[in-house]
């Protein structure tokens, strides 16, 4: 069950935009711009990718609550989350969303390095990342910022748990040998989105046999995942002071208006159901053509093409 959709980056997309064709930005500048735009797109891009896999999967589950796209700030430490989701189990799965078009790979000493357009950089480690992520959820937790279930008079913790979502397309390069694989701490939480069904299932059902006796009510996870929305704060980001340039350009000679942005998300339909689909859900099935017979499908129609119903 759906709690919070991801806000969307269209702003900022259209703010960093904006700024790419201002006249007073210098060539270097601009450099610097379209690799953050294009950070930013592939960032988004990444996130609607797994939110649209959890939400094919959970969306129905009245066991299990999903989370798009939450911003906490506790004590001055942030953490903006990809994807969370709760089992009544008072397990926490916190996500991060990763987006790399050519791959990525991990050498023996944990250090990350993205491909893009056949050249090598280095990247932050997603798994640092995510474990400040949930270093500020358990912050939240322990300060009482939402309200935790209680058994018996005993509060109920929960486990939060990490795992790295990798776009299905992208090479994963790991260490060679199982033992480099063993010294790099949660490399075994990367996997790609495909697979995240599969990992769930069964590290939930091997959590089910060690905790059963801390199973919650559906209402009472859901409770829960509410107060943690309660607690977003959006991100506000002053695009043209972080590349040190003022709000308005310099008057000059205006430059030519850029087309308006597709609006196939507000008119497409499903052709098994006619049913309105969203751009995600477009983009899904123009990326599996052949699956789908070059049909746009909702995602209950596309369960029925993939058994021979429709």
């Amino acid at each position: 069950m759906q709690i919070k959709a991801a806000d969307g980056r269209e702003a900022d997309v259209q703010a960093l935009g904006d700024l790419v064709a201002r006249p007073d930005v210098d060539a270097a500048t601009r450099r610097r711009i379209e690799t953050e735009l294009r950070q930013v797109r592939a960032g988004a891009r990444g996130e609607r990718e797994a939110a649209y896999e959890i939400e094919f999967h959970l969306r129905d589950n009245p066991n299990r609550m999903t989370i798009h796209d939450l911003r906490l700030e506790v004590d001055g430490r942030v953490a903006q989350i990809d994807h969370l989701i709760l089992d009544r189990l008072l397990g926490i799965w916190v996500c991060e969303s990763k987006h790399f078009s050519e791959g990525v790979a991990v050498n023996d000493f944990g250090e990350w390095t993205g491909f893009y357009r056949g050249r090598a950089f280095g990247i932050g480690s997603p798994i640092e990342q995510n474990r400040k992520h949930i270093a500020v959820i358990g912050d939240a937790f322990a300060k009482r910022l939402v309200e935790l279930p209680k058994r018996l008079g005993i509060t109920i913790k929960p486990e939060l748990r990490s795992l790295i979502l990798v776009s299905k397309e992208a090479r994963i390069t790991r260490p060679r040998t199982k033992a480099a694989q063993a010294r790099i701490e949660g490399l075994e939480s990367v996997i790609k989105i495909d697979q995240l069904s599969q990992a769930f299932k069964a590290e939930t059902e091997g959590r089910a046999l060690r905790q059963g006796l801390k199973v919650v009510g559906s209402e009472t996870l859901e409770r829960l995942a509410r107060q943690m929305v309660a607690l977003h704060k959006p991100a506000r980001f002053d695009w043209p002071a972080k590349f040190g340039l003022s709000s308005a350009p310099a008057p000059v000679v205006a430059a030519p208006a850029r087309a308006p942005a597709p609006t196939s998300s507000l008119t497409a339909t499903c052709a098994g159901c006619g049913k309105h689909v969203s751009q995600a859900v477009i983009d899904f099935c123009n990326e599996r053509a052949e699956l789908f017979g070059s049909r746009i499908l909702c995602m209950d129609c596309q369960r029925k093409a993939r058994k021979g119903q429709i």
